[in-house]
């Protein structure tokens, strides 16, 4: 199982936010090169980054920062925010994003999300972010009348295989992942699943790496990192056993 670091990027700094709220924001860097250098000392093999400027407006802003994190990370990185159209999303490939994450979109254009499915097969991950049960969108400012579930059955359905999975309501609460949710979305929808929201100890990390066998395969990790919860590379190592 993947432990995978977050860098959530607001005006060029590392942020979190709780449960999505842009009015509730906590800076943790004003460099989120060095922050990226961190998490690879600390074996990272991956990183989770945010384009939460993005998101919001619907369009990335911070494609510059990402090229010079691909210069100084050795591993994979995952990207999300504002991606909605072809044009966006090979600007996203050409920084050199291993995964680009969809959200939005695949609730607004269905077709797109099959379209480049199939072209970038293996490199594209849809978050979905549900409140309720409810798939959120739009930097999670909307929450629609999509149920969660279902739209991961669509999803598979058109060849994603893999997607973020997060309940808004943990994310940045440090309360704990929803484990339930995140299994019945791996179970009913047969997707490999990426839990996000909530992980707060070590403890949680054993609680998730027990539920692997039903197709979670990994872990992001944001708030908790940054407020030395726990210890990154002791979370690897424990996730990898």
């Amino acid at each position: 199982m993947l432990i995978i670091p977050a860098i959530d990027l607001l005006d060029g700094k590392c942020v979190r936010l709780i449960k999505g709220d842009y009015n509730q924001v906590s800076v943790y860097s004003t460099n989120p090169f060095e922050v990226a250098l961190k998490w690879q000392e600390a074996g990272a093999k991956r990183l989770h980054i945010v384009d939460l400027d993005g998101a919001r407006s619907g369009v990335p802003q911070n494609l510059s920062a990402i090229s010079s994190i691909r210069k100084i990370f050795k591993g994979q990185i995952e990207f999300g925010g504002g991606i909605r159209d072809n044009s966006t999303l090979e600007d996203v490939f050409s920084v050199g994003v291993d995964y680009a994450i969809l959200g939005t979109v695949a609730c607004e254009n269905f077709d797109f999300v099959r379209d480049v499915a199939k072209k970038h097969f293996g490199k594209i991950l849809v978050s979905i972010d549900a409140k309720g049960g409810k798939v959120s969108v739009k930097g999670w400012k909307e929450t629609t009348t999509i149920d969660a579930i279902e739209l991961g059955n669509k999803l598979k359905n058109i060849g994603v295989s893999e997607i973020i999975f997060t309940d808004i309501s943990k994310d940045g609460m440090l309360i704990g992942p929803n484990i339930k949710q995140t299994v019945n979305m791996a179970v009913q929808s047969g997707l490999r699943v990426i839990t996000s929201g909530g992980v707060s100890s070590i403890d949680d990390i054993k609680k998730l790496k027990a539920v692997e066998c039903f197709g979670v395969v990994g872990a992001i990790v944001g708030k908790a990192l940054y407020e030395n919860k726990f210890d990154l590379k002791q979370a690897i190592l424990l996730a990898e056993k």
